[in-house]
């Protein structure tokens, strides 16, 4: 394969893998509007969704793999496939854990959440902003940038702490609240997990310029 068609293979797969991120975006907003307005249409709409969240994900894996076996591509351009591939399972599994929190919706149905959403959506904000730029670190090279967006992460487990303490606090206090503390403490676990994933792309796009993986932020768990 002439050097021009495989570099025009590879823009195309960084395009695919942008449109499975604004994909991923939209499911996460989704997901939680659902559960503010308690609306269950939103919610099965997402969890449908998801499944071309899936699709797009095995469409990347079946490209990155024809293009390693055809080409035999070595150091930086391996580089790239190689973190293309890693990059699609995190989005993938960030779909999956939006997703889960539309089924946490339906779970819940016409019942109100135990208590005013705040601290919820904030977490949701920040860890969409740091899918955003972590993406956008991973297309411009953006070591710096990935840097910020792994440091960001102590914002949303500082968010997920304070959830996961005011949560049970309601169930100390009152036991018949613990059935929907547990809902609310389902849906802050999967945002805090889809930043822990955003961070995962960012230190991939570290990778990606430096050819090391590491672990930018050591405080993350």
């Amino acid at each position: 394969m002439p050097r021009s068609d495989f570099d025009r293979h590879l823009r195309a797969l960084q395009d695919e893998l942008l449109f499975m991120g604004s994909m991923v975006e939209k499911a996460i907003a989704r997901s939680l509007d659902s559960l503010k307005r308690r609306d269950l249409e939103a919610a099965r709409q997402v969890i449908r969704e998801d499944d071309y969240i899936d699709q797009k994900r095995f469409e990347i894996e079946d490209r990155c793999i024809d293009l390693i076996a055809m080409q035999q591509p070595l150091a930086r351009d391996l580089r790239i496939l190689i973190t293309v591939l890693h990059v699609s399972v995190e989005l993938e599994r960030m779909g999956d854990y939006a997703e889960g929190i539309a089924k946490i919706s339906l779970m819940m149905g016409d019942e109100p959440p135990l208590k005013p959403l705040k601290d919820i959506p904030r977490m949701a904000k920040k860890a969409s902003e740091m899918l955003h730029r972590s993406l956008d670190s991973l297309v411009n090279r953006d070591t710096v940038l990935a840097k910020q967006v792994c440091e960001d992460d102590d914002e949303v487990d500082a968010l997920y702490d304070k959830v996961y303490r005011d949560l049970l606090e309601y169930m100390i206090d009152d036991q018949s609240t613990i059935q929907r503390a547990t809902y609310l403490l389902w849906v802050s676990h999967d945002l805090e997990r889809i930043a822990d994933r955003a961070t995962n792309i960012a230190e991939r796009s570290i990778y990606l310029v430096t050819g090391k993986m590491i672990e930018v932020n050591i405080s993350k768990y």
